[in-house]
């Protein structure tokens, strides 16, 4: 398995509320462990809470007695949000802090992914790009209930307007999702610093020019950032 993270500030923030994290060693009872967050909240509190996030499910990742890689997520996501809410208890620069989530582990083929907010997972194959994950934000509902189209969602008004946070409430439901990969497939976990700069197809082109991984990531960040870099970037990429 090979695997590259990366972050950037992007060339409108004044400083990085994300959070990428990686590691393809075992973790737990976890063979591998991905993770990116993006941050909310004003001053630097979306910066603690992404960070405080991450952190805090590897130790409880580490220490889970779960018996599947299911049950160890879920389980490790819904505790972390408490644990959030009780730090951003401890200040009032920390209150309204939360921050998007999406987690990976990766065995026998089959990949497990959780996600709570807008923060994404791709698979990408020799001839498309799928987003994996669901967003959890208003103008994703208001296209599930037909009320806009994609194009036009991209560009709302609303767009940043999330619906479900590490955080944002006193219990969260991460969304589970189990996809088995074929050989050549390749595996993205993004910000929105990332999909809100690049269209997919553009994200698709630039992947499948086979660079290694890390200048694939390179690349993709440079793009965002030549097409406004209007938020903090971040991607992980595998290749299982």
């Amino acid at each position: 398995m090979k695997a590259y993270a990366i972050t950037d500030i992007g060339k409108k923030r004044s400083f990085n509320q994300d959070y990428a994290w990686m590691t393809t060693d075992e973790i737990g009872k976890l063979p591998n462990l991905f993770i990116v967050a993006d941050g909310m909240g004003g001053h630097k509190a979306g910066d603690i809470a992404s960070r405080f996030t991450v952190e805090t499910i590897k130790t409880l990742i580490e220490q889970s007695q779960g018996k599947d890689a299911i049950s160890i997520i879920n389980d490790s996501v819904k505790m972390v949000n408490g644990l959030l809410l009780q730090k951003a208890s401890e200040s009032e620069d920390y209150y309204g802090m939360g921050t998007t989530l999406v987690i990976a582990t990766i065995f026998d083929n089959v990949l497990r992914v959780a996600n709570v907010g807008d923060s994404r997972l791709y698979v990408i194959d020799d001839n498309d790009i799928t987003q994996i994950t669901r967003d959890h934000s208003l103008v994703e509902e208001m296209v599930s209930m037909g009320e806009i189209d994609r194009k036009e969602a991209r560009t709302h008004k609303r767009k940043n307007i999330i619906t479900r946070a590490i955080g944002g409430d006193s219990y969260v439901e991460p969304e589970m999702f189990c996809v088995e990969l074929m050989p050549d497939d390749i595996i993205m976990m993004c910000s929105d610093g990332l999909t809100n700069m690049i269209e997919d197809e553009d994200i698709f082109k630039i992947v499948k020019q086979n660079l290694p991984l890390d200048k694939t990531a390179e690349t993709l960040v440079d793009t965002a950032n030549s097409n406004g870099g209007k938020d903090n970037i971040s991607v992980i990429l595998i290749k299982p």
